[in-house]
């Protein structure tokens, strides 16, 4: 299993990501780190992404996801999987991928945010992310008000 852990910025994403792969002992990917320097100059200036900029950043998580289902490797992926489109342009060719959607409120994502320190997105993106985010119905949603370690164990419970 492939599991896609999702939101806007600052939801927590990599460290839940991080724990549930933990807890699952498989291999856990940040998504952040597959982003093009082109893409992590514009979030540094404030500059939201548009879909043509996330388009390679999605098809190189895409080949990854694919080579992971191929090998019969399961591991956990920190994503903003923002959209729906982006959603299925990772998931295509996979039976395998799971979304889990981290969800909070604009003020406590916000608050976060501006406490986060060595962290490429701008705080200011936030907004933007709201905008693009298309919150998906069909997927497991787990609010991020417990502890990262109580949310992280949530959702290996539900999804194993």
């Amino acid at each position: 299993m492939i599991i896609v852990v999702m939101g806007v910025s600052g939801v927590g994403k990599t460290t839940i990501g991080t724990l549930l792969a933990q807890q699952l002992n498989i291999p856990f990917y940040d998504g952040d780190d597959f982003h093009p320097e082109a893409n992590i100059a514009k979030m540094q200036h404030g500059v939201p992404l548009t879909d043509s900029d996330r388009r390679l950043w999605l098809h190189t998580l895409h080949d990854l996801i694919q080579q992971l289902a191929e090998a019969q490797q399961s591991a956990v992926i920190a994503c903003s999987a923002l959209k729906n489109s982006y959603r299925q342009i990772l998931a295509e060719g996979s039976e395998d991928v799971r979304f889990v959607f981290l969800h909070g409120s604009y003020d406590l994502i916000q608050q976060r945010l501006q406490q986060r320190r060595q962290h490429f997105m701008s705080a200011s993106l936030l907004q933007s992310q709201f905008e693009a985010l298309e919150a998906p119905a069909d997927v497991l949603t787990v609010e991020i008000t417990d502890t990262p370690e109580a949310i992280a164990t949530t959702i290996r419970n539900q999804l194993t």
